[in-house]
């Protein structure tokens, strides 16, 4: 079989604790990020580009501490199209009490000039506003090679 040519995440289904309390959460975030609320039966957010949508966990599974480093959703990472982007992310999430994890800043080990903010959902999901170079990206998902240094879990952000 050829390979088959996928162009990007069509969505993302996050699982909650609390539907209500995460979807005022991404109701905010996801606005600031340019993605519009869709009607749906789950809460549901879109852009260009892919849609965000979260759905309650099981009742059995709601009172569990989320951990990254569980098999599933490690973290997710959304592109900024500049560092400037993804300083406005911190002055809002600041703004809006949402738990910095990692306040903007260089982060080397994830490349040259890669550039991000780390905060917490509700639940502890850790979402990343990054930046790196769009002469990085064209060349990553044209050639196909993403050349950046590769780093330890244990040591990952």
């Amino acid at each position: 079989m050829p390979p088959i040519d996928v162009l990007g995440i069509e969505h993302i289904d996050l699982t909650v604790s609390d539907v209500e309390r995460s979807e005022a959460f991404y109701d905010k975030v996801m606005a600031a990020l340019g993605f519009r609320r869709i009607e749906d039966t789950d809460p549901r957010w879109a852009n260009a580009h892919m849609t965000l949508a979260i759905r309650p966990a099981a009742a059995d599974e709601r009172e569990l501490t989320f951990n990254r480093y569980r098999p599933g959703l490690h973290h997710l990472a959304f592109k900024a199209i500049s560092r400037a982007d993804v300083d406005e992310f911190h002055r809002f999430a600041l703004a809006e009490g949402i738990e910095v994890l990692d306040a903007p800043a260089l982060y080397p080990e994830y490349g040259e000039n890669y550039y991000a903010v780390f905060v917490a959902d509700p639940d502890g999901i850790k979402l990343e506003i990054a930046h790196l170079p769009w002469g990085y990206w064209r060349r990553a998902q044209t050639g196909g090679r993403d050349e950046r240094a590769r780093y330890s879990p244990r040591t990952s952000k």
